[in-house]
């Protein structure tokens, strides 16, 4: 199926204007998202999630191609988060307090996000974001990491019109992470 650069893949039932203007609100609170955390204004950061948030990347493992129903882990397994909107306000918390160690003196961090898409979820007020990301790392003199992969973001609109973010899944790229600590949020 071809789909002209100007056509909508949304539902007939939601007009193309209402359709953009979601799109476009989405890409602004990622682009915002994105500044929040290269600015290492983590609690500014943490008011973006919902109170319930689940905040999870399964560790990814190589399969046969017919096997790849199995490559990403499931709830319960091992993951590299499996945060809540407390634990990771704990996080903040820590990097706060000096006692990050991995984070003195601070990471230097550029987040990108592209190929946003959106539709409406499975409840009313909810939409299912999906995104690209690269986050570049670089801390000291010789640290430099690259996180690469995709995320998918379950956001939910509030009394004043906003959107937070509900749910967010992360799939890493890599299976294997070569960087010393993951101390960065994705």
């Amino acid at each position: 199926m071809s789909i002209h650069p100007m056509e909508s893949t949304a539902p007939s039932s939601v007009p193309y204007d209402d359709d953009i203007r979601l799109h476009f609100e989405v890409q602004r609170l990622y682009a915002t998202e994105a500044q929040l955390l290269d600015q290492h204004r983590y609690a500014d950061w943490l008011e973006l999630f919902a109170d319930d948030l689940h905040y999870w990347a399964p560790v990814r493992t190589n399969r046969l191609r017919r096997q790849q129903a199995l490559a990403d882990g499931s709830p319960g397994e091992v993951a590299i988060f499996d945060e809540t909107k407390a634990s990771l306000a704990w996080r903040i918390r820590r990097f706060d307090s000096g006692m990050a160690w991995a984070e003195d003196p601070p990471s230097r961090t550029r987040h990108l996000i592209t190929n946003v898409t959106v539709r409406p979820g499975d409840e009313s007020g909810e939409y299912v974001a999906e995104s690209a990301f690269l986050c570049y790392r670089n801390r000291l003199e010789r640290e430099v990491d690259l996180y690469a992969g995709g995320r998918t973001d379950v956001l939910r609109r509030i009394e004043d019109g906003g959107l937070l973010i509900a749910r967010r899944t992360i799939l890493l790229d890599q299976n294997v992470l070569l960087a010393k600590n993951i101390s960065t949020f994705l």
